[in-house]
């Protein structure tokens, strides 16, 4: 790959001659597939954890929100680092830290221990995420190829997400909890040397001072947001200054953040990325895309679990339709993308799993294995197929120099989106829920209110009871949960029909600049006829004019030449 040069004439780093760019994506794709099962496999090992270390309910809670908050948190700062000092480095770091930090959690003996473990794998979650993105984006610089290589990044995310359920459940049947942090040992041990050796170095914008001061306000508003949302969805009141107050401190550190970048002559992410349509409307089709994925995947675990009888490990293998499916539409993303452009593919996308969402509104208290397939399938293909273009348009805005930071801002609204889901459909599932339980004949009224906090706090509380009461509030617990999924269901439906027509928002063709840094800089000018400020016209100075050049002789070169793929059906060949 040639080095090229920007837009201001600073340097840019590219990838090293002679890098072989899919194995460089395989690389970053066992990567992803770390992080992403490190962030589920532990939830099938709760259990066995709490009867070996006993921690206290509070200290549980940290262990398992541990890492998201500490990842999420930290996205931006390390995203924007990588720009600065090199992304293949922070990478490096990152897989060194997630190996020390698993061993640690997996060889605990006290609860403080594994939250701090925790916490570093957070760390190193939150150097590896961005990185891998930003790395990806820099080895394919043509958006064709590139496509494909965000297509199989999404597809191995999905599968990592949905994996980590089932072995995890495999691996806490056969040995113990700590079994599910070693395995990530030896696949460090053999990815550290390999990315040392086969991943490029690359860098983006390095002039003026990393803005250390920005960095940590991001990393602290993030985290208030994140944390008062985990606080909401775990049915804290929304005024509680539990909830309240990380939230507005937060927010308000995220302000303070944005208005300290727009003027700062060296930002640690450029604001005017936010200015393009594209890049806004595909972060804003995230955060809907992981709103509706994980709060559903949530309620549809607890409706096999608690209402169908399931075992962990048959739920896991239930799901399994919706992991398949999310790779066909990963591998099939860029083929798509290519013939009908982001705008079809993102709402055609959000259309598809509004569908699948009002299938679901058919599940009752009985199986129906067919039934919950079908929408699966459909829910997976069709969310998957949103993620892949949301994805590869929000990049795609972003010029090569900015790549860490454009990367940072997706992983963040991809956790904002996941902790959103849970705290919103999770609100939505209480409300509709707790009224059915509010007078059940034959069950005291202390008992009843026990009840409504959820479905498995109901059982419990029927098995206390026994007799008639207890088969009444068994039965009436079991209709308000689906009674609730309904409500749910049609809830989450509305928000991606919101979706879809926020999509209308993309470019209807999948367009390829020439040089997507000149195009970039070109297409956030504030005005190309205006003239600027302190440059006075020839002819006012005293000074002869230049000579006009005669026409067609030379005309100036135009830096945002695109070529454009146009959608199937457009009425004009496709390139």
């Amino acid at each position: 790959m040639q080095r090229t040069n920007t837009a201001q004439g600073r340097p840019r780093a590219t990838v090293g001659a002679g890098a072989n760019r899919w194995v460089v994506l395989v690389v970053l794709c066992v990567s992803l597939l770390l992080v992403a099962l490190d962030a589920t496999i532990l939830h099938v090992a709760v259990p066995s954890l709490t009867e070996d270390l006993r921690p206290s309910s509070t200290a549980l809670l940290w262990i398992v929100d541990a890492y998201p908050l500490v990842c999420a948190s930290l996205l931006i700062l390390f995203g924007t680092l990588g720009d600065r000092v090199g992304r293949r480095r922070i990478l490096l770091l990152g897989y060194a830290l997630f190996g020390i930090a698993s061993a640690v959690a997996a060889l605990a003996t006290e609860p403080a221990v594994l939250i701090g473990a925790r916490a570093l794998l957070g760390v190193g979650g939150a150097m590896i995420m961005p990185a891998t993105l930003s790395i990806l984006r820099t080895v394919f610089p043509d958006r064709r190829e590139r496509a494909t290589a965000i297509g199989v990044w999404t597809a191995t995310a999905a599968i990592g997400a949905a994996t980590g359920p089932v072995l995890g459940g495999f691996l806490v049947e056969n040995y113990w909890w700590g079994s599910v942090f070693l395995i990530n040992i030896p696949l460090m041990a053999l990815i550290l040397p390999l990315g040392r050796r086969l991943l490029p170095e690359s860098r983006g914008a390095t002039d003026g001072p990393w803005d250390v001061l920005g960095a940590l306000m991001a990393a602290a508003g993030v985290l208030g947001c994140v944390l008062g949302v985990k606080h909401i969805g775990a049915g804290a009141p929304l005024l509680a200054p539990s909830t309240a107050g990380p939230l507005l401190l937060g927010a308000a550190l995220l302000v303070l953040f944005v208005r300290r970048q727009k003027r700062r002559p060296h930002p640690l992410i450029d604001i005017r990325l936010f200015s393009r349509a594209a890049f806004t409307t595909s972060v804003g089709c995230i955060v809907i895309g992981m709103l509706a994925l994980v709060g559903l995947e949530l309620i549809a675990v607890q409706y096999l679990q608690l209402v169908l009888g399931l075992s962990p490990l048959e739920t896991g293998l239930r799901l399994l339709p919706l992991t398949f499916a999310a790779m066909a539409a990963g591998a099939t993303g860029s083929y798509t993308l290519r013939r009908i452009g982001p705008r079809r593919m993102v709402g055609w996308g959000f259309l598809l799993t509004a569908s699948a969402v009002l299938l679901l509104t058919l599940m009752g208290q009985h199986d129906r294995p067919l039934l919950l397939t079908a929408g699966f399938v459909l829910l997976g293909f069709g969310l998957q197929t949103t993620l892949f273009s949301a994805y590869e348009s929000m990049l795609s805005e972003a010029p090569q120099r900015s790549a860490g930071g454009a990367a940072a801002i997706g992983e963040t609204s991809y956790q904002l989106g996941a902790g959103m889901g849970i705290a919103l459909l999770g609100s939505v599932m209480n409300a509709a829920y707790a009224p059915g339980l509010a007078s059940v004949p034959g069950v005291p009224a202390e008992a009843s209110r026990a009840a409504a906090n959820s479905l498995g706090e109901a059982y419990k509380v029927a098995d206390q009871l026994g007799g008639t009461a207890d088969e009444a509030l068994h039965q009436a617990a079991r209709n308000s949960f689906v009674t609730g999924l309904h409500v749910t269901l049609f809830v989450s439906a509305a928000l991606l029909l919101v979706g879809a027509l926020m999509a209308q928002r993309l470019p209807r063709i999948m367009e390829c600049p020439v040089d997507p840094e000149e195009a970039f800089d070109a297409a956030s000018a504030p005005d190309r006829d205006a003239e600027p400020a302190g440059v006075v016209e020839p002819a006012r100075a005293g000074l002869p004019e230049p000579p006009v050049a005669p026409e067609g002789a030379g005309a100036p070169r135009v830096p945002a030449t695109r070529e454009a793929i146009e959608p199937a059906g457009s009425g004009r060949p496709a390139h």
